[in-house]
């Protein structure tokens, strides 16, 4: 075994061992959940992996879906009185292969019942900060409601600014607008304007997000109405997502349903739904979840922009 394939073992192993310890501190439970579903993902943003089981057919669905976060059984555990949980687990994007992802990949994911997302954010920040410190190494924090970053930065209000002026301040690089949405627009003025200015030992919070970003977040009502979500980045790389948790059955289905109409608009396969969480949605408590990629975190820990160099055997050898 040559020494880079070592180091990073090791330094995956004690990221683990901090994890691990920062939660049994917190009495967080550790729990496991199934990679395999009868259910995927709906949101038209990510593509799943399936595969077909060949046993009786009275074990249910033959497709099943690999999963791509443990969100939907997580909820599930919490909806039948776990408490506070979280998973530490391999997760799958099919077509998510390059320089930056790997098809397979390792997700943490925590639910704390009770919270919402701003004390949420403070938690996320207290363990990225300690994974730092493993390292010797230390971070400003930088917290910012989304409006606010968008009118600071660009001088662009997200919540009433025409398309046209989202679509001008991207003009330099050529994006082709068809079939792209407002929320569109917003997303790719992060990823290429705002994003790449981030300072590299900063952590960055961004908070509250348009309703229409709305993803498995509660909203609050107000003008504009918000979405009660975060964004967490070290230097300009996404690390996690987090939500205030929406905890509606009904309105979950919608939201499903939702997806599933982008699917077909878009020439995508439909995606069945988890019926088994809609059915326990509404006895899940108020709580607010998190999910935070583990390479994104290794590769910012080592300095690199390269996955391969925090994974054992990238896809291309794998």
């Amino acid at each position: 075994m040559n020494l880079h394939m070592a180091g990073r073992l090791h330094l995956r192993a004690r990221l683990y061992a901090l994890i691990r310890a920062f939660f049994a501190e917190r009495d967080v439970l550790e729990v496991e959940t199934p990679m395999l579903s009868a259910a995927g993902n709906t949101d038209p943003n990510i593509e799943s992996f399936s595969t077909t089981f060949s046993g009786h057919v009275d074990a249910g669905a033959r497709t099943r879906w690999m999963r791509t976060s443990p969100e939907y059984p997580l909820k599930r555990l919490l909806a039948a009185g776990v408490g506070d949980c979280y998973e530490l687990g391999r997760v799958f994007r099919n077509g998510e292969a390059g320089g930056r992802h790997n098809p397979e990949f390792t997700m943490l994911e925590w639910y704390r019942v009770g919270w919402d997302h701003r004390r949420l954010m403070e938690e996320t920040i207290a363990l990225v900060e300690a994974a730092l410190a493993m390292m010797g190494l230390r971070a400003e924090v930088w917290v910012e409601g989304y409006r606010q970053l968008f009118i600071d930065e660009l001088g662009i209000d997200p919540a009433h600014a025409p398309i046209e002026q989202l679509q001008l301040a991207l003009e330099e690089f050529n994006i082709n607008p068809e079939g792209l949405t407002r929320d569109d627009w917003l997303d790719l003025l992060i990823t290429h304007r705002l994003q790449p200015a981030f300072p590299p030992n900063r952590i960055t919070v961004i908070h509250d997000y348009p309703a229409s970003q709305c993803a498995l977040a509660k909203i609050r009502p107000g003008d504009p109405p918000l979405a009660e979500r975060f964004e967490l980045y070290l230097g300009r790389y996404e690390l996690a997502n987090g939500y205030h948790e929406l905890n509606d059955a009904a309105e979950q289905r919608r939201r499903f349903e939702r997806d599933n109409e982008v699917r077909r608009s878009r020439g995508q396969p439909v995606i069945p739904m988890d019926e088994r969480l809609i059915e326990t949605l509404d006895a899940m408590p108020d709580c607010a979840g998190v999910a935070l990629g583990i390479e994104r975190l290794l590769m910012c820990l080592v300095g690199t922009d390269a996955i391969a160099d925090v994974l054992t055997f990238p896809f291309s050898e794998a």
